[in-house]
């Protein structure tokens, strides 16, 4: 059996995932090999799973990514699951179902009511990273940002700033064939009043964290929506679940990632034995 983990050019020797997995791999007996997306050299086809990873220069690239996605058999997660999870718009479909998320206006226009809040997230629907992404206090701030994104014919959301994240963080909750792996809680990424920075990656804090049950409860709850809007028959491979806690201490959803998150097993003991073991299930 031979399996590969996918990546970019150039996060290939960036993501401290992948070792771990071909490590969890060889000790499982699998073959297990590191390949680029848009190498053209590669014969997917020669492979039992094809386990997207870090292909974070997806973004510019979009429809190139996704037609490369449809084009592979075998693949985890699933060419459908990517192209509805790498816009951010699937968050309207969740919230429809009953998840609770950060309320979000889309596409906000300048005079658009903006909610009793006293700051900001503005970013666009389809980015990873943080990047072109600003917390604001003025909302004169808030419309250009999302007038400049809608203009660029790029698709914007605007979200209240959650406080709690400045000193609680996010919380992670990382999801193998549908069930819990493990939690890391991530550190304040968007400071006040430095507006649009594309280097955020560089102050990212990590730290294992044990999630509560209404953490788990609304993770599961996010994951067998998407499922289901999907038409899944069983929870995707892998699943990041992100979540903030409310002014309320209710945890709320920040993004569902299914595409290409980093799954952090550097802070989880058996991880990516977990991962390995899920891919091979489902093989």
């Amino acid at each position: 059996m031979t399996i590969t983990f996918v990546s970019s050019s150039f996060a290939r020797d960036l993501d401290a995932d992948l070792p771990l997995l071909v490590d969890a791999a060889t000790r499982r007996g699998i073959d297990a090999e590191i390949t680029v997306w848009d190498d053209p050299g590669v014969d997917w086809t020669s492979y039992e799973a094809v386990v997207v990873r870090s292909c974070w220069d997806y973004i510019a690239r979009r429809d190139e990514f996704l037609a490369w996605a449809a084009a592979v058999p075998r693949l985890h997660n699933s060419h459908e699951v990517i192209a509805w999870n790498t816009d951010k718009t699937y968050l309207q479909q969740l919230e429809a179902a009953g998840v609770p998320i950060i309320e979000t206006r889309w596409n906000l226009a300048d005079g658009e009511d903006l909610g009793d809040h006293a700051e900001w997230v503005v970013k666009p629907t389809v980015s990873a990273g943080s990047r072109d992404t600003a917390r604001w206090t003025s909302p004169a701030d808030v419309y250009a940002h999302s007038t400049a994104l809608v203009s660029a014919g790029r698709a914007s959301m605007t979200q209240p700033y959650i406080s709690s994240v400045d000193d609680e963080g996010e919380t992670a909750m990382l999801f193998f064939g549908g069930e819990f792996s493990h939690a890391i809680r991530k550190g304040q990424l968007l400071y006040q009043g430095e507006g649009i920075r594309q280097d955020r990656d560089s102050r990212e804090s990590i730290e294992p964290r044990q999630p509560d049950d209404a953490q788990l409860t609304v993770s599961a709850a996010a994951l067998a929506a998407a499922s289901e809007i999907l038409g899944l028959d069983e929870l995707p491979t892998y699943a990041r679940v992100d979540l903030v806690t409310a002014d309320d201490g209710a945890p709320v959803l920040i993004e569902l990632e299914l595409a290409e998150p980093s799954l952090f097993l550097p802070h989880s003991a058996d991880g990516a034995d977990r991962l390995v073991a899920a891919v091979a299930a489902r093989i």
